[in-house]
Order: structure tokens, then sequence, then C-alpha cells
């Protein structure tokens, strides 16, 4: 199948922007080398700002060639990534130190011919499937929802029958050093042997990143160094011990799309692994028709080689307490995707039980956010009430 090419195309709120587009990397290192000396120097910037560039040159040696990163996180780059596979992004987000806008495909529909990435069969799949939960959200919602809402429903579950290599887009803004240390952990992506089928097919995009990186003058070796053997942490092999307290850690399954949706939350840790037998989500809205379930696993099979966004994989999730609660004012309401709503709900009450069976200092804290959606938490303020008593309750079924 033919493939995307990988774009990255610099923003004008990057620091050090040269009129041709590219980085201006060695003013930049020059400019966080000064910011190394506010440590010690005793009138501060007004000095350094004025020092003689040897002196800088040697602290940036001392610094930056020592791997201490610290002072180059004061540059940010701000880029637009486009043409590129949303398991890319997802890796980059997953880094967590960034700001990201994302295209959504909640808002916006799958066309025929227009990506690469996706095949006339994704296609099909995805647009029978918008036609057939349309009409199921129209009979079961339709006095809720109106056709705007359902069509934007519809797209954003239909989705499940495309590959998370689908291409996409956003603006990424993130420190200079820290885009660095991805390149780097990309690299030693491209660099592993033995790949598997996911692995190979993720590579070339890994590259054709890397390689705009260097075009753009963003990359630097001393910036690169990776002595600490670091990889990117979508990727973990590592199952955890579940576990509640003042921290957690948990293994469940869910969806690639759930694990993107993951990403919007970067005070808590995920990673994942693919399953060595291959299982799907079942929307559900559908599970009162075993024939249109039936249907849907025999359509979400028949694209398996795609990695379809619905695929489950297992999901490694780490926090603290007040992480998670945290992430319940977001997830647990009628706007959150459905998928990653039941389970934060799911967690919500295993974290409840842990605390209770231990008699955990937390367990009447957490009882005051297990009443229903967020807008029955004590200490969060709807800015717009819904009206919908199912979304309030958490029995919604799209």
């Amino acid at each position: 199948m033919k493939q995307n090419k990988v774009k990255v195309e610099l923003l004008p709120h990057t620091p050090f922007l040269k009129y041709n587009g590219k980085f201006d990397r060695n003013t930049a290192i020059e400019y966080c080398g000064k910011i190394a000396g506010e440590c010690y120097e005793p009138d501060g910037w007004e000095t350094l700002k004025n020092e003689d560039e040897n002196k800088t040159k040697r602290r940036v040696e001392l610094t930056l060639g020592l791997e201490h990163s610290t002072p180059y996180e004061h540059v940010n780059i701000g880029f637009e990534i486009t043409n590129a596979p949303k398991i890319l992004l997802m890796a980059l987000n997953n880094e967590r130190q960034c700001a990201t806008s994302e295209k959504s495909l909640r808002y916006t529909s799958i066309e025929k011919g227009k990506d690469p990435n996706i095949s006339e069969r994704e296609v099909f799949l995805y647009q029978k499937w918008m036609n057939i939960l349309k009409s199921k959200i129209k009979d079961r919602y339709g006095d809720i929802y109106s056709d705007n809402k359902i069509q934007k429903l519809a797209q954003e579950n239909s989705r499940y029958l495309t590959s998370v290599f689908i291409s996409t887009q956003m603006v990424h803004t993130i420190p200079w050093i820290q885009l660095n240390r991805i390149a780097s952990f990309m690299q030693g992506n491209i660099n592993k042997k033995n790949k598997n089928d996911f692995e190979e097919r993720l590579t070339p995009y890994f590259k054709q990143f890397i390689n705009r990186l260097d075009e753009l003058d963003i990359l630097d070796e001393r910036a690169m160094s990776n002595r600490k053997h670091r990889e990117l942490s979508l990727f973990n092999n590592r199952k955890v011990v579940d576990s509640f307290g003042d921290s957690y850690a948990l293994n469940y399954k869910g969806t690639f799309s759930q694990l993107a949706q993951t990403h919007r939350h970067r005070t808590s840790k995920y990673s994942m692994k693919l399953l060595e037998e291959k299982e799907y989500f079942i929307l559900p809205i559908l599970k009162d028709d075993p024939v249109l379930v039936d249907e849907w696993l025999a359509d979400i099979s028949s694209i398996a080689y795609a990695y379809p966004q619905g695929e489950l994989v297992l999901i490694n999730e780490r926090g603290t307490f007040e992480d998670f609660i945290l992430k319940t004012k977001e997830r647990l309401c009628t706007a959150a995707q459905l998928e990653i709503m039941l389970q934060t709900r799911k967690t919500l009450l295993k974290y409840k039980e842990a605390l209770n069976v231990s008699n955990h200092p937390l367990k009447d804290e957490i009882n005051k956010y297990t009443k229903g959606a967020r807008c029955t938490f004590p200490d969060y303020e709807c800015a717009k009430d819904c009206g919908f008593e199912e979304g309030k309750t958490l029995v919604r079924e799209i």
C-alpha cells in the first residue's frame, strides 16, 4: 500500500526561527547555555547576556555535553505535523511534556481516496457503520440529541473500523531538548532487531519524522545522547501489579482509540502492549442486537491486518490518587468518549473497593466521587447542564 510522507513545518511561535523556516539551533543553544549560568552568577541575566562567547561555549559543553538538560527546556519548538499516522502522534503525546492540538475524527469524516494509509475496505466499513449507527442513535436518543450531534457520535464510533495508522495532523509544542530525546528514542526503535509486524510498519514513519527534524536543523547529537537507555514510553512489555492507595497502578484492555484519549491526562502514565490473540471493542449500543454484534465483529476482524482503532490492547496505567480524581473530573461526563468513561468508572469503583478493604485513610474521600457523573461531585462546577439523565447516571450507550 502506498504511504503518505510525514510532513513537519515549524510555526511562528517557535523562537530562533530563521526566514527560511529552519531553526537557528546554534543561537538557541548559546542562549540556553547562558541561562545555565543563572545557578551561580551573582548578577544573573544582566551579566550572562553579555558574557564572553567562549565562556558560554564551555558551559554548553559541561551541561549539554553531560546530559544536564534542564537549561535547554526553556526553548520550545512549535510545529505542525501532517500526513502522520495516528500511532506516531500517540507516541509523541505519550511523552507528556508537550502541548497538543490534534485533528478530531469526531468532527471530521473519512472519505474514499483521501488517505493512502486507509484501504478501500476500511472506508467502506466506516461509511456502512456510520449509516447503521446514525439510525441506532436516532432511534435510541433522537429526543435527546440533534441530528448534528448524532452525526458526530456516528463519526466518532465508526472510526473504530479504521487503522491506527490512519493519516492525521496536529500542532505540537515541546521543549527543544525533549524533542531531541524523543528522536533518539525513536532511533532506538528503528535499530531494534526482530521487530514484529506492527513495529515494522511504524519504522518508516519514525525515519521520516527524524529526517525532517534534521532537515529543519532541530537535532543535535549532544541533545540526542541517551546514556540512560530510555525508550518510548508508549510501548512497554512490563505488566504492573494492580495496586490502589496514595498512588495506583492497574492493567486493563482498551482500544487504540481509548488509549489516545488517555493522553489528554498528562499527570498519569500510560503504556500499551499488543494482545497475543486479537480482540475487539463492541459498542454498547449494539449489544441488544446479536445479529449486529456478529456483523460488527466479522467486519472489524476482516481488517485485522490494518490494526483497527477498535482493536483491544493491554493498557498499563499509573498515577497518584489526586491524578486519578482529576481524570474523573474530565471523563465521567456525557461529553466524554463512551469507552474511556466506562473504564474510568470501572477503575473508580475498583479503587473504592480496594481502599475500603485496606481501610485506607482515603476511603471516605473517594466516596464523594462515586455517585455519578462529574456534575454530582461536591468540588466540580459544571459549565453547562446537559440535562441528560442517562449521561449523569453513567448508563448511556453511545
